[in-house]
């Protein structure tokens, strides 16, 4: 199973320098996992920068996998990791969910760097 972040779903739909590391995650919808933090952060940046027809088609993308709610339980061990890891809220959601459905979290986002679980890119300018 996969998680991929916010910055990752962005990357690929921009066709970024790192599309292709969060390709194979992306699309292999049997595996995906998508919590809805994700389907709000990327809605909101593509709203943003390209308009809210784009923004429904890159959410329509994401829905392709399977979408899954913040949880109490995840909720509460996501507040846990933050703590722990220092981790700012979205990511701490983000890790969280992906250990809930023993998935890795592809990421480019530096906090995540060397963490167990994660396969991470460095982001490429």
């Amino acid at each position: 199973m996969n998680v991929v972040d916010s910055s990752g779903w962005l990357e690929y739909f921009a066709d970024g320098p790192n599309a292709d590391f969060f390709a194979p995650a992306i699309e292999d919808v049997s595996s995906l996992i998508v919590p809805t933090i994700s389907l709000y952060e990327v809605f909101k940046r593509v709203l943003q920068q390209r308009g809210e027809g784009e923004a429904l088609q890159a959410i329509a993308v994401m829905m392709e996998g399977r979408v899954v709610e913040l949880t109490a339980e995840i909720a509460l061990e996501a507040a846990r990791l933050s703590v722990e890891r220092r981790l700012p809220m979205a990511d701490s959601v983000m890790l969280a969910t992906a250990r809930a459905y023993d998935a890795v979290l592809w990421t480019q986002d530096a906090d995540f760097e060397g963490m167990e679980g994660v396969r991470y890119v460095a982001k490429k300018r």
